[in-house]
């Protein structure tokens, strides 16, 4: 490639995706989108008369299933193009378009679930003996689960208006953590004076000279202490209003509503937290192993980012990268790897990066086409690894879309992760086992590691630390600066151990953490790479049947509650065995680590 970004014209067509798969022109697309406005007025037909007879009920459902399927089509073809090149003033009107009929038809919709609750429950029975409206079941069972907590419709519009409020204290946050906030300046490793941001602050952490890591971490720590009562004050005010709404909604707690979202019984929370409790002498082994390799009297907490091994600087161009992903993921069997293969060869993914392209990498696509793949290829191991990622939910919601209705093919965020991260695991492992370079095996396992310690360690104590801070403002105890500083430091000090030096600045972390505005959001992290780690490690074990139960758990959407399809597959997240599997090969991962770096 060129030093020089290319535009999207010079890009050859072989490394573009080929959206044409969704709209064949953009005339196509505006007739779907006229039809579909249509298609919104005919909620007259049905508002009201949900109980009047089966036949209407069905015909509901099946209009609002549509209606969805086509805004799908819609939007996702309207912002993928705009994707290609941003600053192209069609496809932004076209996704503005797409948007806002969105979310008129999120208003045409919203009388369904009401309405559904509001049939007495006789009625319900006669109208579901319908043979019709089996495929329904998992769909209105959801609904239906949770009518103890749909209030009246008066008490439903007061909570509507005052989530508007609740939604205050993360607005304020955001605007003040990513707007006001000026961190200060530092100096690099060449003595330049440089702005600290939030963007550049792990870069600064991972630097090998520790005077830089050290500024970095005292620098941010100082600017987030200057606002330390006002960063409490919003926290304090958005775990309140938790409470608020668990509470109007008859939950028993912040943390049981927040998880009956996907039926989640807290048993999941309460053994992913005591499991990683168990295995925390293995992490602190890991620090101690970090302390000595980088041969420290002290290691303090910016010592945690720096480069245990040198970064391997390897050159891998995209033909190569999908040979050895293909290679990595062998162990999921033919069916799978051929359309792995129809995936690398059928215009799925838009590989390399050009100007006004949408940065980053995702996986996305609608129900009746085949799923796309955004990258911005780079010819390094990360780059790889992303396309190992983003295929993963790629071949999910292939899998999912071919054998389920529209209805059920989109899958919980809980079990989002898990493709993309086994197949990460899968591809590590292979590539750990198969290189002969010594560094560049310690570089991999050292990567590997640090996964665990930033998904599985960290997002468990982010974890325990909402539980505890949820369950003092129901205990009507008053979440001051004080008292956030003292519960995150105790978890530090229990995580981390003796053989660190938790420096006090740690002490206010929680304060610059935005999934703490998010209740009860990243134990989903830890539980998606435990469960992608465990069946990893089954898949290599015991092969044939844990590819099928696999392969099933792809094929499966939202059909079933995320616990009841992962239970499928071969993990019960209400055990311990999963995590414990999944902590097993960190154990593993670090014996192999310690056995080439201390000779």
């Amino acid at each position: 490639m060129s030093e020089t970004l290319r535009t999207r014209e010079e890009i050859p067509r072989e490394y573009k995706w080929k959206l044409e798969d969704i709209f064949a022109t953009n005339e196509d697309w505006e007739k779907l989108f006229q039809e579909t406005a249509q298609m919104i007025e005919e909620k007259d037909k049905y508002k009201g008369r949900l109980a009047e007879s089966a036949d209407l009920f069905l015909q509901c459902l099946e209009w609002a299933d549509k209606l969805s399927l086509y805004l799908e089509e819609l939007y996702t073809y309207a912002r993928m193009r705009r994707d290609e090149d941003n600053r192209i003033a069609l496809y932004q009107g076209m996704t503005d378009r797409a948007s806002m009929l969105s979310v008129q038809a999120g208003s045409a919709l919203s009388f369904i679930v009401p309405e559904i609750l509001a049939i007495p429950t006789d009625r319900f029975e006669e109208l579901r003996q319908d043979p019709r409206l089996d495929i329904y079941d998992h769909y209105l069972d959801n609904i239906i689960r949770r009518k103890e907590h749909v209030l009246s419709p008066a008490e439903e519009r007061l909570l509507a208006e005052a989530s508007e409020l609740a939604a205050a204290p993360s607005t304020i946050f955001s605007m003040a953590n990513d707007a006001d906030l000026k961190i200060g300046y530092i100096k690099d490793e060449k003595g330049r004076e440089v702005e600290l941001t939030k963007g550049n602050f792990i870069k600064f952490m991972e630097s090998r000279e520790r005077r830089v890591r050290k500024d970095a971490f005292k620098t941010l720590y100082t600017a987030y202490g200057k606002l330390i009562n006002s960063w409490a004050s919003m926290l304090n005010a958005s775990v309140k209003g938790d409470v608020f709404f668990a509470r109007a909604r008859r939950y028993n707690s912040a943390i049981e509503a927040a998880l009956d979202d996907d039926k989640v019984p807290l048993a999941v929370y309460d053994s992913l937290i005591q499991t990683v409790h168990d295995y925390l002498p293995e992490f602190q082994r890991y620090l101690r192993l970090r302390k000595q390799v980088l041969g420290l009297d002290e290691l303090h907490m910016y010592d945690l980012y720096a480069p245990l091994v040198p970064e391997m600087d390897a050159h891998i161009p995209f033909e190569e990268a999908k040979a050895i992903v293909r290679k990595g993921l062998k162990p999921l069997g033919e069916e799978y790897l051929e359309v792995l293969d129809e995936g690398y060869n059928s215009g799925w993914i838009d590989i390399y990066e050009n100007v006004g392209k949408t940065s980053g990498a995702y996986s996305w696509g609608t129900y009746c086409s085949h799923p796309y793949v955004l990258l911005n290829h780079q010819d390094n191991l990360n780059s790889l690894f992303t396309l190992a990622h983003e295929m993963g939910h790629a071949l999910h919601s292939y899998f999912s879309n071919k054998k389920q209705i529209h209805l059920y093919a989109g899958y919980k965020i809980f079990v989002a992760e898990v493709a993309s991260t086994l197949n990460e695991s899968l591809v590590m492992r292979h590539l750990i086992e198969t290189t002969n370079d010594d560094k560049m095996k310690c570089y991999l396992l050292n990567h590997y590691l640090e996964q665990f310690r930033g998904t599985l360690f960290r997002q468990t104590m982010f974890a325990e630390f909402e539980k505890k801070i949820h369950a003092a403002v129901e205990n009507n105890e008053p979440l001051t600066a004080e008292y956030l500083s003292k519960i995150y430091r105790e978890l530090n000090l229990q995580y981390f151990g003796s053989d660190i030096v938790v420096d006090e600045e740690i002490n206010i972390e929680w304060a610059r953490i935005p999934h703490f505005y998010n209740a009860f959001y990243v134990y989903k992290y830890a539980t998606g790479f435990s469960a992608a780690t465990a069946l990893a490690q089954q898949i290599l074990t015991e092969k044939e049947p844990a590819v099928d139960r696999y392969l099933e758990f792809l094929g499966s959407g939202g059909s079933d509650y995320p616990i009841n399809l992962l239970r499928r597959a071969g993990v019960d997240m209400e055990k311990p065995e999963p995590v414990q599997q999944a902590l097993q090969v960190f154990t593993e991962l670090l014996d192999q680590l310690e056995k080439l770096l201390i000779k």
